[in-house]
């Protein structure tokens, strides 16, 4: 594995290379059910998974409100906020629609009911934000249950920088997104594969 760095944030160079597009009759939303933690949240989106709009809270099935109820939406592990889990599995703000998981804030969002999208950190997901040498490291974080997704991906031929730049953006900003593709576009590697 080799580390690359875009201004002050470092990525592992095999997330440049990879393609990805999520295929939810495939995994039918499996990452919101799989792992003993919810999303990793910013203080802000903490906050507002703390007391999410009403009309949120109702989207979701009678046991996650219940659970929400008596519970709550967040969870903190060694000192970083979580969206809370139920019995260490499904996130609370999970619900299933044509048995398919889904995310009641990204649902909520888009219907204009919640005034905040989805945690960042889903939306960026297969990619994982670490720490390494105190700077941001981005890296692709391989699951089983995503395996139709890369296959769909390199089908499509879909970058998976591609595939999550809207939340590559949101996180860094659009000057950093645009330097990252013309790294990857004068990488020797691509011109190898051309």
């Amino acid at each position: 594995m080799s580390i690359i760095s875009i201004g002050d944030v470092l990525a592992d160079r095999e997330l440049l290379d990879a393609r990805f597009t999520c295929d939810l009759r495939q995994c039918a939303g499996q990452c919101c059910i799989e792992g003993e933690l919810g999303a990793p949240l910013s203080e802000e989106e903490a906050s507002q998974l703390m007391s999410p709009p009403e009309e949120l809270l109702r989207m979701l099935p009678e046991k996650n409100r219940k659970y929400f109820r008596r519970h709550g939406g967040v969870e903190t592990y060694q000192g970083r906020p979580y969206s809370k889990t139920i019995g260490n599995r499904e996130c609370v703000f999970t619900c299933i629609e044509d048995g398919i998981t889904t995310c009641a804030i990204e649902t909520a969002f888009a219907r204009g009911s919640c005034p905040f999208p989805k945690p960042l950190s889903c939306r960026l997901f297969p990619i994982r934000v670490r720490k390494k040498f105190g700077l941001d490291y981005l890296v692709y974080e391989r699951h089983a249950m995503c395996r139709h997704a890369a296959e769909k991906g390199r089908e499509l031929n879909m970058p998976l920088v591609d595939y999550v730049r809207k939340a590559l953006e949101e996180l860094y900003g659009e000057d950093w997104f645009i330097a990252l593709k013309q790294f990857i576009d004068s990488s020797p590697m691509k011109k190898c594969q051309e």
